[in-house]
């Protein structure tokens, strides 16, 4: 790989489903250019208790980082204004990935929901609807991805490339 290319891995963590994304971004002679190289939503067992959901987290996570080695780990930071409970199981799964991306590289990045939805869209007001479209015209997708988790991922995959070019 060259030096004007980065492989960023971004992730929206979920203990029940975690969205990833892999971008590759290019930079040269004044021109950036981002390309899609992989994304997908890890879906743990709704019926196993959380240590196991947490484990089967991070075999995928090593899974998809030891098929893409990214350079870059970006990850949403938590934020819950309503539900403990889901937003302690969250933090639980945040561990994980953080744990993961730390053992790969040591260099994780993290992002609050609105710098991310302002570097995608140019408001901290968008909704999923307008955040999924927007992701599809940086990565040029002829279909938006289907999932929202996905869609998040890949966000904060553009997020970070375009705040630290």
């Amino acid at each position: 790989m060259q030096n004007n290319e980065r492989i960023i891995l971004g992730i929206d963590p979920g203990y029940a489903r975690m969205g990833w994304g892999v971008i590759k971004l290019r930079s040269g002679d004044g021109v950036v250019s981002m390309e899609c190289l992989g994304f997908g939503c890890v879906e743990t067992p709704k019926d196993e208790e959380m240590g196991t959901r947490l484990a089967y987290l991070n075999d995928a996570l090593a899974q998809i980082i030891g098929h893409y080695n990214p350079n870059d780990i970006a990850i949403e930071e938590l934020f819950f204004a309503k539900n403990v409970k889901t937003a302690l199981n969250v933090a639980h799964a945040r561990g994980v990935i953080l744990m993961r991306a730390a053992m790969h590289s040591g260099r994780i990045f993290q992002y609050r929901p609105n710098v991310i939805k302002v570097a995608i869209t140019g408001s901290h007001k968008a909704d999923k609807k307008v955040m999924t479209a927007a992701v599809s015209q940086h990565l040029n997708f002829d279909h938006a991805p289907k999932l929202d988790d996905v869609a998040d991922a890949l966000a904060i995959a553009i997020t970070h490339a375009t705040t630290t070019c």
